[in-house]
């Protein structure tokens, strides 16, 4: 019996920390947190914390290509073999990379 792959979806949360550098009134250093809370602030600094796994799942092909029409819009007019090369992550891709790396 020959072996059979699946698509497999994972969903991480990824966590950064920002850093925001905001001039206030010297008796009201608080009115940095309204500006950074309402977007209104400009970004000093960022560093990626880390990735961690919420879920996974096996999902069929055809739910991953709906899925990535809902998810990257723009893509919505690629062919299947467009969103599969531009999106999802072969096995032998994989290897490649494993290749690569040693």
């Amino acid at each position: 019996m020959a072996n059979k792959n699946v698509w497999v979806l994972v969903e991480t949360v990824s966590m950064y920390r920002m850093r925001y550098v905001v001039e206030c009134p010297v008796d009201h250093p608080e009115y940095a947190l309204d500006t950074v809370t309402s977007d209104k602030s400009k970004e000093f600094s960022q560093n990626h914390i880390g990735e961690t796994i919420s879920s996974h799942r096996v999902i069929s092909e055809e739910e991953a290509l709906a899925m990535c029409d809902v998810d990257n819009s723009y893509q919505s007019s690629w062919t299947k073999e467009e969103k599969i090369k531009g999106s999802f992550t072969r096995m032998d891709e994989i290897e490649t990379c494993r290749a690569e790396g040693e």
